[in-house]
């Protein structure tokens, strides 16, 4: 197998998310009014949640709403990207598919993030999206595997910089891995999901670092 890049290009990188957007935008097209609320794989949001914090995303609010959600926010990240989402998901549903459809190729961001970290965003928010609702969205590994080597470097105010310490990740579709340690090895889509907390598909991985990883999560 050849082996992976651990980087992607800020064009190649622009190119898998709007790919990814629009088959995501796809997928909640077809999606009936009660998987609309369903909860996704991101703790505390329904499918509704999640994808309108995709479809936000290259259209932030104006910098009012952003500086009172800031506010009542306290200052805690989490809770502020939660308040806009919640907010923005009160929109009709077919608009917020049209809105992340049409805006699929536009580059704009949010203040205080990069392409690298949108990348993260918009691939693990489809799976979240679509692991629960039991479809399938397609991932391409190369970009998969740049998206997860960026996602174990992440740590406040998203995620425990501590979390992956002494543990070995290796990919068994793809020559990819990271760290050293007990391992856990299985699909680069899986890994990705584990390093951004998800624990939907730890049936597909295996290792003697799986248990002491699922000790992590399961009691953060």
């Amino acid at each position: 197998m050849p082996a992976q890049p651990t980087t992607l290009d800020r064009e190649s990188a622009w190119q898998v998310i709007e790919q990814q957007r629009r088959a995501i935008a796809g997928l909640l097209a077809e999606l009936s009014p009660e998987e609309w609320d369903r909860p996704s794989l991101c703790a505390g949001w329904r499918i509704r949640h999640v994808a309108a914090h995709l479809a936000m995303t290259p259209s932030p609010p104006p910098v009012g709403v952003m500086l009172a959600t800031g506010l009542r926010a306290g200052g805690d990240y989490n809770r502020f990207v939660d308040l806009l989402a919640r907010r923005y998901a009160d929109q009709p549903v077919a608009q917020l598919v049209s809105g992340l459809r049409e805006q699929a190729a536009v580059r704009r961001m949010p203040v205080l993030t990069n392409y690298r970290n949108l990348l993260v965003d918009t691939m693990v928010h489809g799976q979240d999206i679509a692991i629960p609702l039991g479809r399938i969205l397609p991932l391409p590994p190369a970009a998969t595997a740049a998206a997860t080597a960026h996602a174990a470097t992440l740590g406040w105010p998203v995620f425990d910089r501590h979390r992956l310490r002494g543990i070995r990740l290796r990919a068994t579709d793809i020559d990819w891995c990271h760290g050293a340690g007990p391992e856990i090895r299985g699909p680069i889509a899986a890994l990705l999901l584990l390093v951004t907390g998800r624990t939907a598909r730890l049936h597909d991985l295996a290792g003697a670092g799986v248990a002491p990883m699922t000790e992590r999560l399961t009691t953060a």
